[in-house]
This record gives C-alpha cells, sequence and structure tokens, in this order.
C-alpha cells in the first residue's frame, strides 16, 4: 500500500500544459452535453402477432393463460416509456389481428370482443372504429350466446357515434337472425326496429315490427303486449307524419 501511495503524484505537480489540456477537455464534453436536444421518447409500431402455437408454448402450453397474456400485453401497449400512444395512432390491422389471436387461443374469453366494442371501437377515427365493429360482427356468429352484448354495443356505436345507418342495421340482422336456442335477449333482436324509429323510419319500423308479432316467435304474454302497444305508438307517430306532410302540399 505504501509503494503505490507513493507512485500516485499530486495534481499541483501536474505540468501546467497537462493540466489545461485536461480542464479544455471537460469543458468541451459539458458543452457538447449541453448542445444536444433533450433525449424524446419514439412510439414502437406495434408488431405482427405471432402463431398462437408460438404464444401457447410460451406460456407453457395453457391456451387461456396465452390469451389473458396477450390481452394483457396488447392492451398496455399504448404505455409505452417516457410516451403515451392513442389509440388512433395504432394500426387497426395489425390491432384486429392480435384480437383474433387471443379469441383464437380462448374462444370463449370475453375480454378481445369487449376490447374491440368499447375500447378500440368506440373513437373519434371513423374508419378504424369500422375496423373494430366490423371484427365483432365476424366474430358473432361462432358464439352469439357469449357474444351477442359486444354486437349489440356495437349496433349502438354505429348509429349514434359513427352516424351509419345501414351498418347499424346490418349488425342488428346479424342479431334477429340468430336461432331462439341462443339464449340472445328479446330486446337485442329487435334492435333494428329501434334503428329504424330513431332515424324517423316509421314505415320500415311498423312493417318488422308487425311481422314479428305475426311471426309467433314472441310466446312471452308481457312481451307481446308490450311490443303490440309499441307498434300502435308507430302507426299513431306514422299517421300523424302523414298528415303533416300532406297538409304542407
Amino acid at each position: 500500500m505504501s509503494v503505490a501511495r507513493g507512485r500516485l503524484r499530486a495534481f499541483r505537480d501536474v505540468p501546467l500544459l497537462t493540466r489545461g489540456m485536461l480542464l479544455a477537455a471537460f469543458v468541451a464534453s459539458v458543452g457538447w452535453q449541453a448542445a444536444q436536444p433533450p433525449p424524446r421518447a419514439r412510439a414502437a409500431a406495434l408488431p405482427a402477432p405471432p402463431s398462437a402455437a408460438v404464444v401457447r408454448v410460451l406460456a407453457g402450453g395453457d391456451a387461456r393463460l396465452a390469451a389473458r397474456l396477450v390481452m394483457l400485453w396488447l392492451t398496455s401497449f399504448d404505455v409505452q416509456p417516457g410516451v403515451s400512444v392513442p389509440y388512433a395512432a395504432l394500426d387497426y390491422a395489425r390491432l384486429r389481428a392480435w384480437l383474433a389471436l387471443a379469441l383464437e387461443l380462448d374462444p370463449i374469453a370475453q375480454y378481445p370482443l369487449l376490447a374491440a366494442s368499447r375500447l378500440y371501437g368506440d373513437i373519434p377515427d371513423r374508419a378504424r372504429s369500422r375496423v373494430m365493429l366490423d371484427f365483432v360482427a365476424a366474430c358473432f356468429a361462432a358464439d352469439p350466446a357469449r357474444r351477442w352484448p359486444w354486437l349489440a354495443h356495437a349496433v349502438f356505436v354505429a348509429q349514434h357515434r359513427l352516424g351509419d345507418v345501414e351498418r347499424a342495421r346490418r349488425y342488428a340482422r346479424l342479431l334477429a337472425a340468430v336461432p331462439d336456442s341462443a339464449a340472445v335477449p328479446p330486446w337485442a333482436r329487435q334492435l333494428e326496429i329501434f334503428v329504424l324509429e330513431n332515424v324517423g323510419e316509421l314505415e320500415s319500423a311498423r312493417i318488422l315490427l308487425g311481422g314479428l308479432l305475426d311471426s309467433g316467435r314472441i310466446t312471452d304474454k308481457r312481451e307481446h303486449a308490450f311490443l303490440t302497444r309499441r307498434l300502435a305508438d308507430i302507426v299513431a307517430r306514422h299517421g300523424a307524419v302523414e298528415k303533416r306532410s300532406e297538409s304542407t302540399e
């Protein structure tokens, strides 16, 4: 230790020129660092999803766990180190592929379609919203008993957020067409009538509701009475509209 200590030189023994060079190098380094722009966080793009087999292996062969991990990663992707990514900035084609992957891994899971209809579909960007709502509609037929709530919400978003009545009617027809065994509630099956009422298509609503009552599918007496009163109300409103139009001619 004494030998090593003896080899050290005091700073005052360093030649003046060397001290000046060290000081100049230090000042230059500090100045260069100060001149650099502050670091900016950059959002990473949403990658393409791996295959279901790969994710299942990574989850130890547990497909349901793999689906949960996919959704956990996906729904936290918008929060990256130093930056928050708005949903409207995501690649919705790839987003749809990730949601489809989660459903492939766990077909009875509800969260992928909930996220599609409420989280990613209910945004101001109309084109991206349509991608998500169409995804919900495309997945509906595989399990209508479990997936009808998300398609019913898609009807609402298409009509009231997008103002896309035809798309809302198309989704509503899917709900109305499922067999009775699917246990879709009556109000969800009748959404097309509500859509038509809301946009003033009273004649079309009257025809649909009248056909539903005549079909014999409504077996519950209270529901039948309710729909009969609703039909009478639609007929009365439609008649009032026709009278007003005739009086203005």
